[in-house]
Formats: structure tokens, C-alpha cells, sequence
């Protein structure tokens, strides 16, 4: 049909037409409103419903990021104000700074600090280095505590270059403020052929960190007379620095004093704030001696504050006092509490000189009696040189205890995996933490899974340390049962942490070390113990439910740690850093179908302590409610079902996993992943190492397993675990034994011996070396050998280097990682005790 003829076909219906469209258009008004109500009306509803959803989602995502940030509400482990002088004067003041070479402060959110810096004049052209902090690379060492009761006394030698420094403190109960407290720095040369004796200039400083009250009393040339003070906490005190005397024959030294009075520039900037005033020199010249140029502080006492507003509300104060001189010599410093002070005989009015060494001798031999009755190491026929070393590992695990307070930074749980990473961090609540810490100079914060290896060895020493420690740390839980693993609490500790470390994640978990003291606890029954038990079992229960629940696996009583990082180009095998083994080799192929066997093992062993701890204490429904779980868990047949791995004749983990991963240089990227052929599948991990050992490690076979034999194969084996010098972190037969994970990331977990892992197997085969199996005899002798390996290549790398190390080589023992590592390699002792 044309178009010309449509349209004359047209014409005649076009009348007609509009009559329809008036009346179509009529009636489309009348239904139009309706049409209208009923879209309008569903329109709403559609609304509603998005608004209401995405309220409803907001909502959730508030009450997830509230929950990371509340503080449990059970009741807390410890009394009210345990850290305070009237609850534990003995505890009040400690060493409790342990980034410093020396320094002591009160366990007080606000607290008073003390700490000691050094330099050598003329050492070096231009400003003097000064040490202050614990460095990995600053040239000190070995350094570290002989003696240290984590109580009352201390002695530490300090070696730096030509110079050796012994720093002693002693405490005096007394009063209603913590007591006394008296220091001795003495600096001696390394040799004795020394030709020319180096002038050193100490400088000893007293910080404030809120409205305390500091007066210095001013002497002649920049000496200072005595300080001056008054805290709500400590009362009045008064801080004295003696003259100096000779070391040998305490004859009085002639020193040269400079002084400096100012705002607190804030903690981690102590350093550079002394650096910058040493800008004058000044001359030393005992009376008949030739006059030496040093470089001081300056030596009037004026209150110096270069901000643009003065001293702002609440800043504190800084003061420091140097005192110049030539070695060999002592100084003393003695703290003197006012309300230890009242009442106080003539005699016993000053801890210095006779009277301070006298305690220092009295401490010490009280030391080594107390020592070898509860290790007995000279009873079990050890060497001197081998007591020694336990000394020293008990003295700087107990020097290494800090106090820490204030706010660490979380990402919340939004229960969805990942999606924390576009979220925003939010502000714990402000904390107390008493802890040990893993190393001085590279860690000396907390670390969940290190604590609760610190406290095995706490506990044995002095058990009232632990069970304020385990409080500590249990009132880090959040409403929903979470630790953080890495606490990082105040502006010192945050100064020395990587931006990337700040963060915790509230989705993460750590392996629950904590719960190993608290096994040892309910098998000694001692009653303070099992006291403080009662009181912290509502939050040990909430957390270990927590882990439970957060951490379950793809299918019935599997687990799997969160957060492990995804497979980036240039990562060879994603790490699983919750899971503390770091870059130990996972599934290639990061999924949630996961499910990790040291994982399931640290459940089943909280499941067994809670169940027992909840019996012992009469908590019947935690009890009845645990057992269950427990029962099942510990079912061998349901570990073979996940986790045994007939192909690889090991247990192993679970997940998308292929070997063919390799890293490859690729030009202008450096070394890339490459993944190969075979592709990744779901198969069982071979990645025979520590993660293999888990249930032999935790004891969760039984005697006759039929799986015990094997891993006692494997673990003998050369050619996978066994070492001269302990057991390796990953077999020497897998394809990524000594591999870096990127370019620039080392091996970690992947070879090298570590000492808590080695504890673990050593206590394992202490116990099934004791119980009527197949495997009793070969477990015994590979006790008997094992130990001798750790206890005999940590004594020879001490000897040789000082320190004891975070890691030890697999292939010549030496020590690896940083150090000194005093954390949980100072578990070699109770490997000397046979004690597990």
C-alpha cells in the first residue's frame, strides 16, 4: 500500500477518530488518577523498602562497628584498680619501658617516667651519638639483663664500643605510693689496656605527662641540688643525683653538669629534642688535669618552650640533668617516696651507696637460691655456663615487661570478607596493658600469640606476674569476644610500628596461647590461681566462643583463619599472618573453602581447657554446653576425615591449591608470580613443616594412633624436619623450603628453626615418651637428642654473639631475625628444666 493511498483511506474515519480520542482521552482523565494513586502507592512501597533496606543495612554496619569498640561487659578479671600503688605497691614502679636501654615509670595512665641517655664526647666528629632507645642497627651489644626478679631488683650489662655499662636498680617497699627506688650507672672500659679513657656524659631525665608538679632545686654550675615533686598518685617524692664516685674504691669523681627544663615534646621525640639543645661546648677540667671540650645542654636552669603558645594544658614536663666525666665511674640516682619517708629510722633514710650495693648482693644471691629451686637446673646436672644462660633467659624475658596505655586503631567485622578494607578505622577504647613483649629493639609491644608462650615461663617464677598479665590482656576483649592480636597502645609504642601494623582487624583471629598457662594453672591448683580463674572464665569462655564461631570452616568442625592476604602478582604464596606462621605455604589459591589444621587443633585444644575449667570451677552449663564440642574435636576419626592426608602419608591443610607457583623476573616489574600446570584444584597442601605436626605438637592423638608413628618418621627425617640445631619450620624437601615470598621479603616460616614451635614438640614427646604406647621408646630418644640440639646450639650462639635470637638457621645454627629476642626463645629454660 502507497502512502498516498493510506492517507485518502484515511480521511473519511478521521470524524470518527476524533470522537474516540475525546472519549479515550475522557476517560483516561477519569482513569488516570487512579492509574496514578496505584503507581504513586507502589512507588512509595519501593521506596520504603529501599530506604528501609539500606537503613536496615546502615544500621547492622553501626551496630558492627559499636560492638569492635565496646569493651566486654563481663567482669573483669583483676579488682578494681589493680594497678594502682594501694592495691600493688610492689608492682607500682617498674621497668616498664623496655624500648629504652634503661628507664622506669609507674603503671599509670598518666605516669611519671624516669630513663637514662648517653654519649661519647669526641667519638665521633660532631654531635655525639646518644643512645636511648633499643636499635637494631645502632652498634650496641650485646646488651640485657643478668638479673631482673621482675619485682624488685635488676642488673644489666650494656656493651658500646669501647665503652661497658652496668645499669642496677633496687626498689624499698614502704609508704602508700609504691616505696623507694635507687639506680647505679656504672661506665667502665672494655679493656683494661685502654690507653686513653673516653670522657662520657650521662644524662638522666624525669618526664611528667599530665599536671604533675616538678621543682628543681638548682646548685652551682648546672648541678642540681635534688627535684621536687607531687603527683595524686605518688604523693610528694624527691629525685636525687649523688656525685659520682669511683667504681673501685668509691672515691668521689669530679663531673662537669649541664641541665634543661622544658614542655614534653611528647615521648618519641625525647631523642631529637636532646640532639638539638647539645649545640654548646663547655670544658671539663678536674682540678690538675688538662681542660677536654664536650658538648652540654645548656647549663642554666630555665624553663625552656619554643612553642607558639607556651606550655599547653596538660603537656607535662621534661627535665633532664647531664653529668660529664671521665671512666671509670658510678652514679647514683635514688627516688625517695614522701610517705615512705614518715617515720622511717636514720639509718635507712637514703638506698646509696653501701647500703645499695649491700642490696644489690642481698637480691642477687636471693636470686640464684629462688632460681634453682624452682628450675633446678644444678640438679639436673647442667653446666654453670648452661644455668647461666637460664638466668639470662628468665632476667630479660621479666626485664622485658612493660606497661602500655591507650587507644589502638580497629577495623571492624562488617561480615562481609574484605569489605573492611574500604572501610575507615575506628578507635578502641583507651586500655591498660601489662605485658612481656617479644624483643626490646624490634617488638617491644604486645602480641597475643607470644604472650601466652612469655607466661609458660613467667608463671613457673612467679605465678601472681601471670595472672596479672592474663587479666591484662582478657580486658582487651570487645563486646564480641575479639582480641586484637598486635596491641600497639600509646604515642612510644605507635612511634615504632609501620603504618601498615596500626590497624587491627576486628575479623582476625591468633592462636590462643593464652590458654596454655591457664592449662598449667588448673594442673598446679594453686588456689590464688584457681581464684583469679573463677573470676576470668566468663571472658576466657566469651573469647574462646568467639574464635569458634568467627573462624569456622566450609564444613562441620573445620576452621579456617581469616584475613589472609589475597594472591597479589608478586606474592609467591599468600601470607596467613593471623595464623602467627606468617609466610608458612598455604593453599595457592586463597578461598573460602579453606580449611587449616593448626587452626583446628588450637580449637580443639581450647575446647578441652575450657570443658576442664568450667568442671573444675562448677560451671555446669558452660560445661555441659563445651563437652560436646570437645568430644567431637577430639575425635581422631573426624581430624583423619579433614585433614589426613593419605597421598602425602601426613595431616595437612585443605584448599585451591596448585605447586606449579613460581616467582619470575619479568623486565620493568621485578619478580611476578607465575602460575603454571598443573592448575590449582581443591587437594590437600604439601607443605610438610610445623603445620603437619599440629595435632602431635597439641597432643591430640592418643598413644596408639596410627598416625603417631609416621609423624615421628617425618619429624626424625633429615631430609624433612630434623635438624642439628632443632626442628626446621618447613621440610628441607619442599619446593618452598628457603624461598623468599616477594622480592623483597625473606624467608620466614620457611626453614628456620624457631624455639616455641620447638617447645611445643619437645613437650610432646616428653608426653608420649611417659605413656604405654608403640611409639614410647622412639618418642623418648628423639627427646633426648631434640633437646640437646635446641639447649646446645642457643648456649653456643649466646656465647658467640651475646644475644639470644628470634630464629636459628636450619643449616649452621646461627641466630637469624632480630635481637635480643628475649620473648619466647627464653623458653630454652624450661627445655633445660624438662619442664612442659
Amino acid at each position: 500500500m502507497t502512502r498516498g493511498e493510506r492517507r485518502r483511506r484515511a480521511a473519511p474515519a478521521e470524524g470518527v477518530r476524533a470522537a474516540e480520542r475525546a472519549a479515550r482521552s475522557s476517560a483516561a482523565r477519569k482513569g488516570g488518577r487512579i492509574h496514578r494513586a496505584a503507581g504513586g502507592a507502589a512507588l512509595a512501597v519501593v521506596v520504603l523498602s529501599l530506604a528501609l533496606g539500606l537503613s536496615g543495612r546502615w544500621l547492622l554496619a553501626w551496630y558492627r562497628v559499636r560492638r569492635a569498640v565496646t569493651l566486654h561487659s563481663a567482669t573483669p578479671a583483676l579488682p578494681p584498680n589493680s594497678s594502682s600503688p594501694a592495691v600493688a605497691p610492689d608492682l607500682f614502679w617498674g621497668t616498664y619501658r623496655p624500648h629504652v636501654y634503661f628507664g622506669m615509670k609507674t603503671r599509670s595512665p598518666q605516669p611519671l617516667l624516669t630513663g637514662l641517655m648517653w654519649a661519647q664526647q669526641g667519638a665521633t666528629p660532631g654531635i655525639p651519638k646518644l643512645r636511648h632507645t633499643c636499635e637494631q642497627g645502632d652498634g650496641v651489644g650485646p646488651y640485657g639483663w643478668e638479673f631482673h626478679d621482675g619485682l624488685s631488683f635488676g642488673r644489666q650489662h650494656i656493651q658500646d664500643g669501647a665503652l661497658k655499662l652496668t645499669t642496677e636498680f633496687v626498689k624499698r617497699p614502704g609508704g602508700q605510693h609504691g616505696g623507694d627506688w635507687s639506680w647505679r650507672v656504672t661506665v667502665e672500659p672494655q679493656t683494661s689496656a685502654t690507653s686513653a679513657l673516653p670522657l662520657v656524659s650521662l644524662f638522666f631525665y624525669v618526664v611528667t605527662d599530665g599536671k604533675e608538679v616538678l621543682v628543681p632545686e638548682a646548685g652551682a654550675k648546672g648541678q642540681l641540688k635534688f627535684i621536687s615533686g607531687h603527683t595524686n598518685e605518688l604523693g610528694d617524692f624527691r629525685l636525687t643525683l649523688l656525685p659520682p664516685t669511683s667504681p673501685v674504691d668509691t672515691a668521689p669523681k669530679y663531673g662537669s653538669y649541664n641541665v634543661f627544663w622544658s614542655s614534653n615534646p611528647g615521648l618519641p621525640l625525647l631523642t631529637e629534642m636532646v640532639k638539638n639543645r647539645l649545640n654548646s661546648w663547655f670544658q671539663h677540667q678536674p682540678p690538675g688535669a688538662s681542660p677536654e671540650r664536650y658538648l652540654g645542654l645548656p647549663r642554666s636552669l630555665k624553663w625552656e618552650d619554643r612553642g607558639p603558645n607556651g606550655q599547653r594544658p596538660g603537656q607535662g614536663q621534661f627535665l633532664i640533668q647531664q653529668v660529664t666525666l671521665k671512666v671509670p665511674f658510678s652514679v647514683e640516682l635514688v627516688f625517695e617516696s614522701g610517705s615512705a619517708r614518715v617515720g622511717r629510722s636514720q639509718a635507712l633514710e637514703q638506698l646509696a651507696g653501701s647500703r645499695l650495693t649491700q642490696a644489690l648482693e642481698n637480691h642477687v644471691e636471693a636470686f640464684r637460691e629462688r632460681f634453682e629451686k624452682t628450675f633446678q637446673l644444678k640438679k639436673k646436672g647442667l653446666s654453670p655456663e648452661e644455668q647461666t644462660l637460664g638466668q639470662i633467659a628468665l632476667s630479660g624475658l621479666l626485664g622485658g615487661i612493660g606497661y602500655f596505655y591507650g587507644q589502638g586503631l580497629v577495623l571492624p567485622d562488617t561480615g562481609v570478607e574484605g569489605s573492611e578494607q574500604k572501610a575507615d578505622p575506628v578507635l578502641f577504647p583507651p586500655v591498660p596493658l601489662f605485658t612481656a613483649v617479644p624483643s626490646r629493639s624490634f617488638f617491644p609491644r604486645g602480641f597475643l600469640w607470644d604472650e601466652g608462650f612469655h607466661q609458660l615461663v613467667i608463671q613457673r617464677w612467679d605465678p601472681h606476674l601471670t595472672r596479672e598479665a592474663l587479666g591484662h590482656w582478657l580486658g582487651l576483649l570487645n563486646a564480641d569476644g575479639w582480641i586484637g592480636r598486635e596491641q600497639v597502645l600509646g604515642d612510644e609504642a605507635r612511634s615504632r610500628v609501620p603504618p601498615e601494623f596500626l590497624v587491627q582487624r576486628a575479623a582476625h583471629a591468633n592462636p590462643p596461647t593464652l590458654l596454655l598457662p591457664v592449662a598449667h594453672m588448673l594442673e598446679a591448683g594453686d588456689p590464688a590461681d584457681l581464684a583469679f580463674l573463677r573470676r576470668a572464665f566468663p571472658r576466657l569462655h566469651a573469647w574462646f566462643s568467639w574464635l569458634h564461631q568467627s573462624q569456622a570452616g566450609p564444613v562441620p568442625l573445620s576452621y579456617r583463619w581469616r584475613g589472609r592476604d589475597p594472591a597479589l602478582p608478586h606474592l609467591l604464596n599468600p601470607k596467613t599472618l593471623s595464623s602467627g606462621l606468617d609466610d608458612y605455604p598455604r593453599a595457592s589459591h586463597p578461598s573460602t573453602a579453606e580449611r587449616h589444621l593448626d587452626l583446628r587443633c588450637w580449637v580443639a585444644l581450647g575446647a578441652r581447657v575450657l570443658v576442664r575449667l568450667a568442671e573444675q570451677l562448677g560451671e555446669a552449663e558452660a560445661a555441659a554446653d563445651l563437652s560436646p564440642l570437645a568430644t567431637s574435636l577430639e575425635a581422631e576419626a573426624g581430624l583423619n576425615e579433614l585433614h589426613w592426608a593419605s597421598e602425602l602419608g601426613v595431616f595437612a591443610d585443605f584448599g585451591n591449591h596448585t605447586k606449579a607457583v613460581q616467582l619470575k623476573p619479568r623486565p620493568h616489574q621485578g619478580l611476578v608470580r607465575v602460575v603454571g600446570r598443573p592448575p590449582p584444584r581443591m587437594q590437600y597442601v604439601d607443605a610438610l613443616g610445623y603445620v603437619s605436626l599440629f595435632p602431635f605438637l597439641l597432643r591430640l592423638l592418643s598413644p596408639s594412633s596410627s598416625h603417631l608413628g609416621p609423624l615421628l618418621d617425618v619429624l626424625a627425617d633429615s631430609r624433612h624436619l630434623w635438624s642439628p640445631f632443632g626442628l626446621r619450620s618447613l621440610a628441607a624437601s619442599s619446593s618452598f623450603y628457603g624461598q623468599h615470598n616477594s622480592e623483597h621479603d625473606p624467608p620466614y616460616w620457611r626453614g628456620a628453626v624457631w624455639l616455641n614451635l620447638n617447645y611445643l614438640a619437645l613437650g610432646a614427646l616428653h608426653h608420649y615418651g611417659h605413656l604405654e604406647g608403640p611409639h614410647q621408646a622412639q618418642a623418648a630418644k628423639l627427646y633426648s637428642k631434640l633437646r640437646a640440639n635446641v639447649v646446645g646450639n642457643v648456649w653456643q650462639q649466646y656465647r658467640a654473639t651475646g644475644f639470644l635470637w628470634e630464629q636459628y638457621s636450619d643449616r649452621d645454627g646461627r641466630g637469624m631475625g632480630c635481637r635480643p629476642f628475649q620473648g619466647w626463645t627464653s623458653l630454652v629454660l624450661l627445655v633445660m628444666a624438662d619442664d612442659y
